[in-house]
Parts: structure tokens; sequence; C-alpha cells
């Protein structure tokens, strides 16, 4: 495994040549920590070009959550934050060993919810996985969604978005997994933090691993936003 530090983002590759599908990824209100960057190395190691994206570099992070809230409530599917995970992407599927048809994302809390609103206006993306996100708005531009992998703790001010999601994917016909872990807490998936919970972790990783390898992998369809 290949990685490197940049300026607002933090790659890793997979060894030997591509090229490679590619996965964005979005931290939680933590921002790009060394959990992230555990999750970049576990794509790495699964195949995948990694990005991990720093939405608050240089910036207050207080603000910049200020402002992609408001955003979310106003139903801006472009709102903060959004600009630059396309801008994320762009930069990732020009890197010489990705391959630019085959790209996902991933978004824990915050970033659960923006890849989520993000996925509503970006066609280049195979799928997504979002972990505690809630659910964009408008809810019509649900249906516009690429294939969703998606897991909620059982009570947590997100779970019902897995609802919402369930509603209006099955009637757009999107591919989607989305699961409730009646245990677990928020951020279960952060195992540096003290609501980490090992088997609600384990079960939606090989979740995201087998839906990804369907619909981003090396086996999977080459058009983005495909389902």
């Amino acid at each position: 495994m290949r990685t490197e530090t940049l300026d607002a983002a933090w790659p890793a590759l997979p060894d030997g040549p591509g090229p490679y599908p590619g996965v964005v990824v979005i931290h939680e209100a933590f921002g790009l920590n060394d959990n992230i960057r555990d999750v970049c190395r576990r794509f790495a190691a699964e195949g995948y070009a990694a990005l991990g994206i720093d939405l608050f570099e240089g910036r207050s992070r207080v603000v910049c959550m200020a402002r992609m809230f408001a955003g979310a409530i106003a139903g801006n599917l472009d709102h903060y934050g959004v600009p630059a995970l396309k801008d994320a992407l762009t930069r990732l599927g020009n890197h010489p060993d990705v391959d630019a048809d085959r790209i996902g994302a991933i978004g824990f809390c915050l970033g659960g919810s923006i890849v989520l609103t993000w996925a509503c206006s970006d066609e280049r993306l195979c799928a997504i996985a979002p972990f505690y996100g809630a659910a964009p708005r408008p809810r019509e531009a649900i249906r516009r969604l690429c294939p969703v992998v998606g897991s909620w703790p059982g009570r947590d001010f997100t779970t019902k978005a897995a609802r919402i999601l369930q509603t209006h994917l099955t009637t757009a016909g999107v591919p989607h997994d989305l699961k409730v872990y009646p245990g677990a807490k928020h951020s279960f998936f952060n195992d540096q933090w003290r609501n980490y919970d090992a088997a609600a972790a384990s079960d939606s990783w090989q979740r995201v691993r087998a839906f990804f390898a369907e619909h981003v992998g090396p086996g999977a369809p080459g058009t983005a936003g495909s389902s």
C-alpha cells in the first residue's frame, strides 16, 4: 500500500499497477483523523484507491458544520462541502492509476449525511456507503441516488433516514442494502471512540465490501451511476 500526505486530503493506494476503482472517504465531526486514515487503508488493502477528504482544513470546524447543516435543512443539494467533494472525485478520477468510471464514496455522521446529498447531483458516483447519515432534502431527490449501502444505530437522531431511504429507493428501483443495528450507538464504526461496537462495525464493513465489489470494484459495470 502507498500513502502520502496532501493538503486537505489523504490518499492510500494499493501496491501494484492500476487502474484501481476509487473511493472518496468523508469524515465525521472529528475531521480527517487516524480513524478515517485507517478506513482509507482498509480500502487500499481491498484494491481501491482511497482518498480521505478534510472538509475543515484551514477553517473553523464549527462554522463549517453550521454551514453544512443549514444548507441541508434548506434542501440545497449543492450546499457547503458538496463542491469540495465533487472536486475530490475529479482529482481522484484524474489519477493515472484510477479508473474514473468506477468510483464510490463512504461517509460517517456528518460525512454520511453529506455523501447522500452529494450523490443526488453527481452521476459519476457508482455507489455510496452512508453511516448514520440523515436523508437528503428535497425527498424527491433521493430517487436520483446511485446504489446505496447504509448503516444506522438503533436509537439515534439519524435512524429514521433508513425508513425514508428504503421507501424512496424501492419506489425508484435503486439497488440498496440498508440496515439498522438495534444495540449500536452513534459512531459505532469508529474504533477510537467510546461508542465503538465491534459486532456492528464488522457486519457493516462486510456489507460495504460486498456491495462495493458488486457496484464499484473490478467486476462491476464500467459506467458510473449504473444500477
